[in-house]
C-alpha cells in the first residue's frame, strides 16, 4: 500500500475551567491513586482498616503505601423540601450566596463525600426527552439526595460546559437545572447517524472535531472523555450520570474513540451511569411523526422497521458498553429515570483511598497491573476487595529515542488502549477491478490546527507518520502501510495550513469480504497520536440481481495533482478517481460544503444490461443518473439526467458516472443528497443517499477552500 496524495483542505478553528480541589499528594512524583471498597461476608462495608492492613503490588513488585483515607458515606436521604422547589415549572429561586470558606473547609471539602456528576447531553435529546431528564434530576435532588452527596452539573450541546461545580447546596442545584432552556441543541439530535442510507452500501465517513462537529457522533464520546479528564484531578470515586437518548453509531464506527473514552474514565476513576431519557418506548411500524416516512418499498418489505429497530439497539448498545466497561450501570427502558441516579448511591458506599509512589518511573505508556490484598493480620475478616486492577503509564514524546518512537507507533497499532489526541476523519470506499479484486481507497483528514511546526532554517517544518493494518474476518493481516510525510513550508504557508486540513490518501486491493481497519497517525512536533479503528465490508458485486454500484464519492475538488511520495504507478493506474491526465477527484471526507462551491459525485455501475441478438460491437447500454437535493421532505434541487451508453474504454462492463450540481443558490443547512441511477434496459434502479451540510456565508471569511 502506498501514498497516493497529500492535499490541503479547509478547516474551522475549533479551556477547561480550573476547578479548586483538595491537594492530597505532590504532582511531581509518580503517585498512583487506588480506591478500594472492602465488604464483609454479608456485603456490609468494613470501615476499621488502616494503611498497615493492606498489601499492594504493581506488576508483582511490592509498593509502599503513602496514605489510606476512609471515605464514610451516608445513605439516608435529606428531608424533602417544599413542593414548589422541586416543580420544574416553578420560577427558579435566586441562589443564596455561599459562605466564605476557610482554609480548613477547603482542605476537607471532599472528605466523606460522594461525588456525582449530572451530564445532560442535550444534543441527543428531543424536547420531550429533555423535559423528562430535567424532571427526573429535580426529583432526585429534591427527594433522594443525601448529606454525603456533592453534585456537579455538566451540559453538552455544541460544546461541553460545566455549569455548576461540585456543591451540596440542593437549592442551588435545582435552581441551575430549572434554568435550562428546553429545546436547546435538540436540532442536533437528528444528525447523529452519519452513515449512508440503511439500504445503501456505499462509502461512509466519520467526522473530526472541527467542521464536522456538525455530524460527528464521536464528539459525544469525546465530550465524555473530556469530562472524565476534567474529573481526574479528584482522587475520590466519581459517578457520571449520563442523561441522553442514546449514542448512535456513525456510518464507519470508530471503535478507538469508544475505547479511549472508557480508558480515560478508568484512569480518572470515573464510572459512567448512562440513562436513556426516552424511557420505555414502542416504535410504530413506519416510524412516528418526528421523522419522514420510509422511502421506496422499505415500508412494505419490513426493511424500514428493521432499520429503525437496529438504530435504537445500536444507541443503547453504546450506553451499555460505557457503563459495563467503567464499573457503572446503564438504565434502559424505564420511565422512572431516578432509578439510575439512586443506583449511584447504592454502588458508592464507604470506601478507602490508597496512594502509593510507583517504583517504575518509566514513561512508556504500558499497562501496569495492580494486585491488592489484606495483610495476614486482617485476613481473618474474609473480606471482599473491589478496586481497579491496573492503569496505563504516562508517555512523554520529547524524551523518546527514534527506536522508541517507532515502537510507539507499533504499540499504538496493537494496543487495546487507543490514543485519540490527534483527531482523524476517515473514509473507506470500494471499486470493482474484476470479479474477485477490488480497489479500496482510504482517505484520512487531519485538522491543520493539530500540527506543531518548529523552525528549521528559514522554514517551518514537521512530519506526519502513518501506519495501518487491515485484518480479515479470521484476524489475519490482509494489508498494511507505513509512511512518513515531511512538511517543510515557509512561515506564511505554515500559518495557512493551521487553518486548513491535511488530507492523506492511500489505496489497497482486496477481495470481497469483511475486514477491520486499524489506522494510526502521529504528528512529530508534539507527538500527538490519533487512532482510528473500524470494521468495513467489501460486497460481492459479481453476484445477485440488484443494481451493482460502487461507493459514491462526494467532492468539491477536481483536478488536484497527486503528490510524488512513494507513488506506485500500478496502483495509480488502478485508482478510478484519477483520470488519464493524472488529475484526481478529491473525496470530501467530512461532507461539508461552502457557498459558491460545486458538488461533484462519482460512482460506477457494473454489468449493465445489454440488448441481445446484436453484434458485440453494436450493443450499447442505456444508463441514466441524476442528483437530487432534499431539505427535510422538500426537494430543493434536481439536476438534468446524465445518460451513458458506452462502458469505460479500459474496463469492460463498467459504466463510470460523473455528476455535478451547483450549490450557489442553496441556503445554509443540512441536506440529503440522493443519487438516482436507472438501468433502463434492465429495468433496475437504485438511489443511494448521504447527508451533507452547506455552511453559512459568514463562515467563509475564516478560510477558503479552492475548487
Amino acid at each position: 500500500m502506498r501514498v497516493l496524495a497529500l492535499l490541503t483542505a479547509i478547516s474551522l478553528l475549533a479551556q477547561t475551567p480550573d476547578v479548586p480541589r483538595r491537594a492530597t499528594f505532590s504532582t511531581t512524583t509518580n503517585v498512583v491513586v487506588v480506591d478500594v471498597r472492602v465488604s464483609d461476608a454479608n456485603g456490609r462495608p468494613v470501615t476499621t482498616l488502616t494503611k498497615d492492613d493492606f498489601l499492594l503490588s504493581e506488576d508483582g513488585k511490592a509498593q509502599t503505601l503513602l496514605s489510606c483515607d476512609l471515605q464514610h458515606l451516608e445513605s439516608k436521604a435529606l428531608p424533602t423540601p417544599d413542593r414548589q422547589l422541586i416543580e420544574r415549572s416553578a420560577t427558579p429561586a435566586k441562589p443564596k450566596p455561599a459562605p466564605e470558606a476557610t482554609p480548613a473547609d477547603k482542605q476537607m471539602k471532599f472528605q466523606d463525600r460522594r461525588l456525582i456528576v449530572m451530564f445532560f447531553d442535550f444534543s441527543s435529546m428531543q424536547p420531550p426527552e429533555q423535559i423528562r431528564a430535567v424532571d427526573a434530576a429535580i426529583k432526585f435532588l429534591g427527594t433522594q439526595m443525601t448529606a454525603s452527596d456533592m453534585v456537579s452539573i455538566m451540559v453538552f450541546g455544541s460544546m461541553l460546559k460545566t455549569v455548576q461545580d461540585f456543591t451540596d447546596d440542593r437549592d442551588l442545584l435545582i435552581s441551575t437545572i430549572k434554568g435550562f432552556h428546553i429545546g436547546e441543541s435538540s436540532e442536533l439530535a437528528s444528525m447523529a447517524d452519519t452513515g449512508a442510507d440503511s439500504e445503501d452500501q456505499s462509502g461512509a465517513f466519520v467526522a473530526d472535531e472541527t467542521e464536522f462537529n456538525i455530524f460527528n457522533t464521536d464528539r459525544k464520546l469525546s465530550a465524555l472523555e473530556d469530562a472524565a479528564r476534567r474529573l481526574s484531578q479528584f482522587p475520590e470515586k466519581k459517578a457520571l450520570v449520563y442523561l441522553s437518548s442514546g449514542v448512535e453509531k456513525t456510518g464507519v464506527d470508530n471503535q478507538s474513540q469508544l475505547r479511549a473514552t472508557v480508558n480515560t474514565a478508568v484512569r480518572a476513576n470515573v464510572a459512567f451511569y448512562p440513562i436513556d431519557a426516552r424511557g420505555l418506548t414502542a416504535s410504530a411500524p413506519g416510524g412516528d411523526a418526528s421523522q419522514a416516512g420510509a422511502a421506496g418499498s422499505s415500508l412494505y418489505s419490513g426493511r424500514g422497521q428493521r432499520a429503525l429497530r437496529d438504530s435504537f439497539h445500536n444507541q443503547q448498545e453504546t450506553l451499555f458498553t460505557l457503563a459495563s466497561d467503567t464499573g457503572g450501570k446503564a438504565l434502559l427502558d424505564s420511565n422512572d429515570l431516578t432509578v439510575g441516579m439512586r443506583q449511584v448511591q447504592q454502588d458508592i458506599e464507604s470506601y478507602y483511598i490508597l496512594t502509593y509512589s510507583s517504583t517504575n518511573t518509566a514513561e512508556d505508556g504500558r499497562y501496569r497491573r495492580i494486585q491488592l490484598k489484606l495483610a495476614p493480620k486482617a485476613a481473618t475478616l474474609k473480606a471482599k476487595l473491589d478496586y481497579r486492577k491496573g492503569y496505563f503509564a504516562p508517555t512523554i514524546f520529547a524524551k523518546m529515542r527514534e527506536s522508541d518512537k517507532e515502537s510507539q507507533l507499533q504499540q499504538a497499532l496493537e494496543s487495546e488502549n487507543p490514543i485519540t489526541d490527534l483527531p482523524l476523519a476517515v473514509e473507506i470506499d470500494y471499486f470493482r477491478l474484476d470479479k474477485n479484486k477490488y480497489f479500496v481507497p482510504v482517505s484520512v483528514e487531519i485538522p491543520g490546527s493539530a500540527l506543531a511546526f518548529r523552525n528549521k532554517g528559514a522554514k517551518q517544518a514537521t512530519e506526519l507518520d502513518f501506519t495501518a493494518q487491515v485484518h480479515d474476518a479470521r484476524g489475519r493481516v490482509a494489508s498494511s502501510v507505513r509512511d512518513t510525510i515531511p512538511l517543510k513550508l515557509d512561515e506564511t504557508t505554515a500559518g495557512q495550513v493551521t487553518r486548513k486540513h491535511i488530507q492523506y490518501d492511500t489505496g489497497l486491493t482486496l477481495p470481497p469480504g469483511k475486514y477491520t481497519l486499524r489506522f494510526v497517525a502521529r504528528e512529530n512536533g508534539e507527538g500527538k497520536v490519533g487512532t482510528f479503528e473500524t470494521p468495513f465490508t467489501i460486497p460481492d458485486l459479481a453476484s445477485g440481481n440488484a443494481l451493482r454500484l460502487s461507493s459514491v464519492i462526494f467532492s468539491n475538488q477536481r483536478g488536484g495533482q497527486t503528490a510524488g511520495v512513494k507513488n506506485n504507478k500500478k496502483l495509480l493506474e488502478q485508482n478510478p478517481l484519477i483520470d488519464s491526465s493524472g488529475q484526481k477527484m478529491v473525496p470530501n471526507v467530512i461532507r461539508v460544503f461552502r457557498p459558491g462551491q460545486d458538488l461533484y459525485v462519482y460512482l460506477e455501475l457494473y454489468d449493465p444490461t445489454l440488448p441481445e441478438n446484436l453484434p458485440a460491437n453494436t450493443r450499447v447500454a442505456s444508463v441514466a443518473a441524476d442528483l437530487a437535493l432534499y431539505q427535510g421532505e422538500r426537494k430543493v434541487l434536481e439536476t438534468q439526467a446524465v445518460r451513458v451508453n458506452r462502458p469505460d474504454s479500459k474496463r469492460e462492463s463498467v459504466i463510470p458516472l460523473r455528476l455535478q450540481a451547483s450549490l450557489k443558490d442553496q441556503k445554509p443547512g443540512k441536506y440529503t443528497c440522493q443519487v438516482n441511477v436507472i438501468d433502463e434496459l434492465g429495468r433496475k434502479f437504485a438511489f443511494p443517499r448521504m447527508p451533507v451540510v452547506l455552511l453559512a456565508a459568514k463562515e467563509e471569511a475564516l478560510a477558503s477552500r479552492p475548487n
